[in-house]
């Protein structure tokens, strides 16, 4: 890989693709924000929030199994082989195929979740047994959002379909719409329901189905239909199908990952479960922005190369995904580990949520930054292997990381608490990151490390510097806690924005050719 960025090259066009994705993101998690801001202000962290975490957890896990995650992992490289040789008519016959198949799957795996709800809810939370009320309540939530895995198994087949052909947008804008939902039921039919919480989960139902129906136009513009599936014994169909199933493992085995955590905080004091789910969702934020984003781009372009056989291309493009991803990431790491209490106190700290939750919650997100790196970077490595049609050996990496994850959390979690928990994820990440890392040769033989490595020791600095300022903002300024709420928040921004400023600044003065990519792309925009 060239030492410097080429705006006519491949890589230019990924990053504008990607900013499309990113904006979407954007949008998509602060109207989760704000949608959890209703959910903290209405539940806090009591009894009704941990019932509705576990229960949407439980969907939420079998839609990364069947759905987005094995589904896409599978599908898109066949379909883009198919293409590639093909040509048209037969991939999109192969994706009505693969459109009707899952459909029937996905009935069957909603009806048997149904009917397995308290069995489910009993594995997952344990610790809810002690109380009848929340246990009750968590099992009811949960046969209601069963079927939400039906809709988006769906929507993440279309989406695949959508992201080969180069479409990004209405795929990115997809879960704005669920927040929207499940925003619009808590307001206007939680008043009027004896329980509340249930508004949460008629909301997610409704999201589900509009991110279905939303994804229909774009593809029908493109020529696919699923009126006209191809032969059910498709060899292509079939090797998706292959494919599959070591994904479905090793998805199980990240998904473990979170059954650990959501298992063992079940077992702590209360309000743990929630503690866990709004730090993780503060972290999620620059995950999906920058890390899934580049994902979602990097993967059919992967794809692509490796149907072409052309390692040189598909490492150029991870190394180019990895540099960026990371250039970005670290000043949203600065920002969430020095701003934690500010942020939570301003997202969440009113109604039933307290000045002593948001402590415990920025607890939990200092130990989730602790791997943030890791979850970004991972994001963008495992498609590298699927691209190669390789599903097995994340399924590896992923059962040594779920074992690192069990004994990190064994050891933490009752001197650290929750907190514990969130430090044992960010470690077991390190592991599967370092195990990624050391596979890929395989693929694409050597990495090039010396070219990310300039890179990240620039941004590294860079960090550090936006670090120091903040600190001494932090110490030259006067306290805004006594404050209104506008007064603060303009505050915090003022900080912020002028830490970045200097990251920037200082990323420039080292010559991070990021910079100089991020410039002509801005000058792309603008022309």
């Amino acid at each position: 890989m060239s030492s410097t960025f080429d705006p006519k090259a491949p890589p230019y066009h990924l990053a504008a693709s990607a900013s499309v994705v990113s904006g979407a993101t954007l949008i998509s998690r602060i109207l989760g924000y704000i949608r959890d801001m209703l959910i903290a202000h209405g539940f806090g962290a009591g009894l009704a929030a941990d019932a509705f975490f576990v229960a949407f957890r439980i969907p939420n896990m079998a839609r990364e199994l069947l759905g987005e995650g094995a589904l896409s992992a599978a599908f898109i490289p066949v379909f883009t082989e198919t293409l590639t040789e093909q040509g048209r008519p037969s991939a999109f016959r192969l994706a009505a195929s693969a459109f009707w198949t899952m459909a029937l799957i996905l009935v069957v795996v909603c009806t048997i979740g149904i009917w397995s709800a308290p069995g489910l809810v009993r594995l997952l939370a344990p610790g809810f047994w002690e109380d009848p009320e929340k246990l009750a309540l968590t099992i009811a939530l949960t046969r209601t959002m069963f079927p939400y895995l039906f809709f988006i198994g769906l929507t993440a087949l279309m989406m695949g379909v959508l992201n080969s052909l180069g479409h990004f947008a209405a795929p990115a804008f997809s879960p704005a719409l669920l927040n929207i939902a499940i925003i619009a039921s808590l307001l206007f039919l939680g008043p009027y329901l004896e329980e509340p919480i249930y508004a949460l989960a008629y909301g997610v139902l409704g999201g589900g189905c509009l991110q279905l129906l939303s994804q229909f136009p774009p593809t029908v513009r493109r020529g696919v239909t699923f009126t006209q599936p191809g032969k059910w014994r498709d060899p292509a169909l079939a090797r998706i199908g292959r494919l599959m199933v070591p994904g479905v493992g090793g998805l199980a085995i990240t998904q473990l990952n979170v059954f650990i955590t959501t298992l063992l905080a079940s077992l702590l004091v209360e309000g743990s479960v929630s503690h866990l789910y709004y730090a993780f969702r503060l972290v999620h934020l620059p995950i999906g922005v920058i890390g899934v984003a580049a994902a979602t781009v990097a993967f059919p372009a992967m794809a692509a190369a490796a149907s072409r056989h052309s390692p040189e291309e598909l490492r150029n493009t991870l190394v180019f995904a990895l540099r960026f991803t990371l250039f970005l990431t670290v000043p949203a790491l600065v920002g969430l580990v020095i701003f934690r209490n500010t942020i939570i106190h301003l997202l969440f700290e009113r109604g039933e949520f307290t000045q002593a939750m948001t402590t415990a919650t920025a607890q939990v997100l200092l130990g989730y930054c602790l791997g943030l790196c890791f979850f970004v970077a991972n994001r963008v490595l495992i498609p590298a292997f699927y691209a190669f049609q390789d599903t097995v050996t994340p399924v590896k990496t992923g059962a040594i990381a779920v074992a690192a994850n069990i004994l990190f959390s064994l050891l933490l979690m009752q001197p650290l608490g929750a907190a514990g928990l969130a430090v044992a994820t960010s470690l077991a990440s390190l592991v599967n990151f370092s195990l990624l890392m050391v596979f890929l040769r395989k693929h694409l033989g050597p990495f090039r490390g010396e070219v990310l490595g300039r890179s990240l020791q620039k941004t590294g600095l860079a960090g550090l510097c936006m670090a120091g300022t903040l600190f001494a903002l932090q110490g030259l300024l006067p306290s805004l806690e006594d404050r209104g709420l506008l007064v603060q928040l303009a505050g915090f921004l003022g900080e912020l924005g002028s830490g970045t400023a200097v990251f920037f600044g200082v990323a420039a003065f080292l010559g991070c050719e990021e910079v100089r990519f991020l410039r002509g792309l801005f000058q792309r925009w603008l022309a």
